[in-house]
């Protein structure tokens, strides 16, 4: 194990990165934890060491192409799943705060476990849909982060994250490969929110042929209150 972690010690030194022994070990902690869990529920398709610190781990802190998570700032990460990118994000930058929305109870009780179990300080699940929580006061334009893998295309996405953002944050869409299509397609839905397309950023995996982009989205306008709309009307209804 110790030689397959090369892989994110090495990513995480293209990408800027520096390790503490004890963050290194909360990320084996993870693995573990991940592939104990995926024995009996779905949580990753993705399972061999080296696959996962690559895809998944290296892949969430990926975020410092665009910028570094400063002291204080409170991420939300949107339909995280096995906590990607969020937790990495949390174990590379532990001052942060995060909070992790995701829709499937089962994948709620896994990740409060693996916040437990790794000792991770202002770090929240919230199980629940994005459409709904978006309307609540606490939630509603009150992160200066939001990221998402989930895999959907931007105008959705967009309806789903981009009401999260304060005036001035960043919604942070991780995608794979050439996306540019994509963002026209999807410009409607991100100015509809209040938001601009300010950059995407294309990069390829560390010491891999893996093409992935990161689409930044500034908030430039608060969101208006008709959105997002009622859950399930987004997918079946996107905005174009």
């Amino acid at each position: 194990m110790k030689e397959a972690f090369r892989i994110l010690e090495e990513g995480c030194r293209a990408l800027g990165i520096s390790l503490s022994d004890k963050q290194t070990a909360r990320f084996a902690q993870y693995y573990d934890l991940l592939i104990e869990w995926n024995s009996f529920m779905n949580l990753t398709g993705i399972t061999e060491l080296s696959e996962v610190l690559r895809k998944h781990f290296v892949d969430s802190l990926a975020l410092v192409k665009f910028m570094e998570p400063r002291k204080g700032c409170r991420i939300l990460d949107v339909g995280t799943g096995a906590g990607f990118p969020g937790i990495p994000l949390k174990i590379a930058f532990p001052e942060t705060e995060v909070v992790l929305l995701d829709s499937l109870n089962k994948r709620i009780k896994f990740l409060d476990n693996l916040i437990e179990k790794l000792e991770l300080s202002n770090t929240l699940t919230i199980h629940g849909r994005a459409e709904d929580f978006a309307r609540d006061k606490e939630y509603r334009e009150a992160f200066d982060l939001v990221v998402s893998r989930a895999v959907a295309n931007l105008a959705l996405l967009a309806e789903y994250c981009v009401p999260y953002v304060k005036l001035g944050g960043y919604f942070v869409s991780y995608k794979s490969g050439d996306v540019d299509n994509e963002a026209k397609e999807g410009e409607k839905a991100v100015m509809a929110m209040g938001g601009r397309i300010e950059k995407i950023i294309p990069f390829t995996l560390p010491d891999s042929d893996i093409e992935r982009s990161l689409v930044v989205i500034r908030k430039t306008e608060s969101t208006p209150k008709r959105f997002p709309r009622k859950a399930g009307i987004p997918a079946k209804e996107p905005i174009k």
